[in-house]
């Protein structure tokens, strides 16, 4: 795939190059800043883009906003974002929005290669690749825990696979139960967290996010 790199780590970016070229990928563009990021977006209109949120100059949210845009502007390219931490307000934002061809990472992840690299494919593919990190810290600090109570312990932990992007194929074998079993399960979690069917908007993993808030 074509891939377009923003991290402001020197170290980190060119360990990113060199992992992607060795893979088979093209780099397009690998840039330290948000500014850089979106004009190499502009100019090259890569299938993926890997973006540190915190970027200079202030090293806060640029990369996530950076992000934020793509996503608007040139909706046909995927985002995968990293972060050093589990950012609870940023991860929000960004997984409480559309979440086809999105991505958010720990920074540890990235040095599990397969897991980083599946990460990215799934992303490029347009489906999800959330952290499980991520996923955890943030169903635990949902305002809706009390509909959340209502799942049981299985339930739960097919709505964890749901939430890092998985297929029902992958949640099956993960879970070591039926796809079949898998979808009795998905439908119960819509219906204990009173998630009703919307034209155009899957109640999987963007229906589910869409109760986490700040």
């Amino acid at each position: 795939m074509r891939v377009t790199l923003a991290e402001d780590s020197t170290l980190l970016r060119e360990g990113l190059v060199r992992l992607l070229v060795d893979e088979g990928h093209e780099v397009l563009a690998a840039v330290g800043d948000a500014e850089q990021l979106l004009a190499a977006v502009e100019r090259e209109r890569p299938d993926v883009v890997v973006a540190d949120v915190r970027m200079p100059p202030t090293h806060s949210d640029e990369g996530l906003r950076a992000a934020m845009e793509i996503r608007k502007r040139w909706p046909g390219v995927g985002v995968l974002v990293l972060s050093q931490y589990v950012e609870k307000r940023y991860a929000t934002e960004l997984l409480t929005g559309e979440t086809e061809g999105v991505g958010y990472l720990l920074k540890d992840r990235v040095v599990q290669v397969d897991e980083f690299l599946d990460a990215l494919e799934r992303v490029h593919q347009g489906r999800a690749a959330f952290d499980p990190e991520v996923v955890a810290q943030l169903l635990g600090r949902t305002r809706h825990a009390d509909l959340l109570e209502r799942l049981t312990e299985r339930e739960r932990a097919v709505l964890a696979q749901m939430a890092q992007g998985h297929t029902n194929a992958v949640i099956a074998a993960r879970l070591h139960i039926s796809q079949s079993g898998v979808e009795k399960h998905i439908n119960a979690i819509f219906d204990k967290l009173e998630l009703s069917g919307t034209p155009g908007v899957s109640r999987r993993v963007l229906a589910v996010l869409r109760y986490l808030g700040e």
